[in-house]
């Protein structure tokens, strides 16, 4: 029998909110779904349901005044999982979201299919970000915000070794450590072991700040090797 999930949808668009909520209701049978249309009602729904398994946050609604909002959502909800849902395409904001607490970022235009798997991701306790704009925003992203981005050196890179480069470069896509282990072939918990490799070798502390750092790398040139 599948899990069931309570879920919050807090979005201040009628259409949207019976849109995702047909997503979870087909891809997560016997899950409660709870709407609100402000970042106050959403607070108050925090408040009165603290067994919530995930919030869908819409970055625009009112009362939000962009990423505030979702700083106030994560300090009065610390242990509430949020994953913003927007129409927004900017990486540097999909980044800044999940910097400042989010789990995960689903962009509206995602196809139904994708949008089920990302909250799939995430309700097993993976971070989701849309690889497409992952990669597009290297390319657009200028030199100025690339160096604000905390890129990693060179010599942290040359560190890794191949296998490492590999996984680490599928964590930057957003896959998930069972995705990174079926692309490559390789057990879970060799993916996971790699992963703690990863972080210790980049000095950074968890997974998120890994795939921040290594968002505008271009691995070919270190695969190359």
């Amino acid at each position: 029998m599948e899990p069931a999930y309570k879920i919050l949808i807090a979005d201040d668009h009628p259409l949207f909110r019976e849109a995702i909520s047909s997503v979870i209701a087909s891809g997560f049978k016997g899950s409660q779904i709870i709407e609100t249309d402000d970042l106050d009602s959403a607070l108050e729904m925090t408040k009165t349901n603290d067994d919530l398994d995930l919030i869908l946050l819409d970055l625009n609604m009112p009362g939000m005044h962009g990423l505030n909002g979702l700083i106030t959502l994560r300090n009065e909800a610390p242990t509430i999982p949020v994953v913003i849902v927007s129409a927004e395409e900017d990486k540097q904001v999909v980044l800044q979201a999940i910097t400042y607490g989010a789990v995960g970022f689903i962009t509206k235009s995602s196809p139904r299919a994708q949008m089920t798997e990302a909250i799939q991701q995430i309700l097993n306790g993976n971070v989701y970000l849309p690889s497409d704009i992952i990669r597009t925003g290297r390319e657009s992203t200028n030199r100025r915000s690339r160096r604000d981005d905390n890129p990693i050196s060179p010599e942290l890179l040359s560190s890794l070794t191949r296998r490492q480069l590999l996984v680490l470069e599928r964590m930057s896509k957003g896959e998930s450590n069972k995705q990174i282990a079926y692309n490559l072939n390789i057990a879970e918990t060799t993916v996971k072991a790699h992963v703690s490799a990863i972080l210790r070798k980049l000095s950074v502390h968890n997974r998120v700040q890994a795939i921040l750092s290594a968002s505008d790398v271009d691995f070919s040139q270190y695969l190359k090797r």
